[in-house]
């Protein structure tokens, strides 16, 4: 008898909580069919140069697609206009500013196409309207200023193409401000003087100032000269990893002070500090020598260097999960609170973890909140409220310099 009930013991337990995670899921999927839900930072645009990519299907490779976003219950992306750092004369300032307007064009057009699931987003307003009409709002960043050169007159060019935010600089310095990760050091002390005039612009025409990628010096710089709250569009905290990529617990105070809001970044490498991999960096480095500068290759070879990236990372790599993404989230609360954090995946871009590795598992990080006691008004705030809150802040700037 004894052995009987401990055996219904057991059984009881492990059928509670399955349907306790039951009870977790399906409370995510009503939280998500209820509220917007916003990414601040996807990649994937880099797949355009192959002109029959299409957003409207669903994709073995790659981490997002508007099938995926539908099943992941993520309503609103941004889709970066991204360009690498290269040569800064005026030669390359042009064709990297012709490639930035084919990637708008890009963008317009996969949306264009796929224009009963999805539509462009130019504010805020536009976000919640596109999703309450059940479609996909897709707004557009660019990450890093570089194809600006020297000619402040492109940002109203990107602005008015649908642009709502500049990430300032990238892996590496440029004229306007200095990046965290270039290993020859600080070139402009922080934010240079053209720097300054851009975030003003950027202010005046309600582009958000992302400062995702940017020196600590720039950080400062940047709060010191905007007068809108700024966004890291996809940033984590060096407190929990020590990437210079992350912000710091000062930064983030400074980030409150300013009204703006960090979105964690799922990317493995800025959620923990990396373990010795050296059968993984043997295997990339091995990439790199093959095909030497990346930036000078054409699009189709790029690709090629993608996949095999991701193919590597796959086999070797020792990825974060679920649970680093939310503590990342929990320790930007219990720093600054629950209004000043929001997720920029940086898919397509190096993001996704384990239970995270494409928008149709967005759900999951949901769930750990819920796990962990996060209510629906605190999730509806990570998951799109802050970073919609910082959009209204810098459209209300614009409206009053008008």
């Amino acid at each position: 008898m004894k052995i009987f009930i401990s055996i219904l013991f057991v059984g009881l337990v492990f059928t509670g909580c399955s349907n306790t995670e039951e009870q977790l899921i399906r409370r995510a999927d009503k939280i998500h069919a209820s509220i917007l839900t916003i990414d601040t930072h996807c990649d994937t645009p880099m797949e355009f140069s192959d002109s029959t990519f299409d957003l409207g299907l669903r994709h073995d490779a790659g981490c997002v697609d508007f099938p995926r976003m539908i099943e992941g219950g993520l309503h609103s992306e941004f889709f970066a206009v991204f360009i690498g750092q290269g040569s800064r004369n005026d030669s390359s300032y042009n064709k990297v500013h012709e490639k930035a307007l084919n990637i708008f064009d890009a963008i317009h057009k996969n949306v264009a196409k796929n224009s009963k699931m999805a539509e462009i987003a130019l504010t805020a307003d536009d976000a919640y309207r596109i999703w309450k009409s059940g479609k996909i709002a897709a707004f557009i960043g660019v990450e890093n200023g570089y194809p600006l050169g020297k000619d402040i007159s492109r940002i109203k060019q990107y602005y008015d193409l649908g642009a709502r935010y500049i990430t300032l600089a990238h892996s590496k310095n440029n004229d306007i401000c200095d990046s965290s990760t270039d290993a020859a050091g600080p070139e402009n002390n922080g934010l240079s003087p053209f720097g300054t005039e851009v975030v003003k612009e950027m202010n005046r025409l309600g582009v958000m100032v992302d400062v995702s990628h940017i020196s600590d010096k720039s950080f400062y710089d940047v709060l010191k000269v905007t007068n809108s709250p700024v966004i890291a569009s996809h940033s984590s905290c060096r407190a929990l990893c020590g990437s210079p990529r992350n912000l710091t617990d000062d930064m983030l105070l400074a980030l409150k002070e300013n009204n703006g809001v960090i979105q964690i970044c799922i990317l493995s490498n800025y959620l923990k500090t990396p373990e010795p991999n050296p059968e993984m960096d043997d295997k990339l480095k091995e990439v790199q020598n093959k095909y030497v500068d990346y930036n000078t290759l054409s699009d189709s070879i790029k690709k090629n260097v993608r996949k095999e990236y991701r193919e590597i990372q796959k086999l070797y790599e020792k990825p974060a999960t679920v649970k680093d993404v939310v503590d990342h989230i929990d320790h930007v609360v219990q720093v600054i609170g629950i209004d000043y954090v929001g997720i920029g995946t940086d898919f397509d871009g190096g993001g996704g973890v384990e239970g995270c590795r494409t928008a149709a598992e967005m759900k999951n990080i949901t769930v750990e909140l819920l796990r962990r006691g996060y209510t629906k008004a605190d999730i509806t705030k990570i998951w799109g409220g802050n970073v919609m809150r910082v959009l209204r802040k810098v459209e209300e700037a614009r409206a009053m310099k008008a």
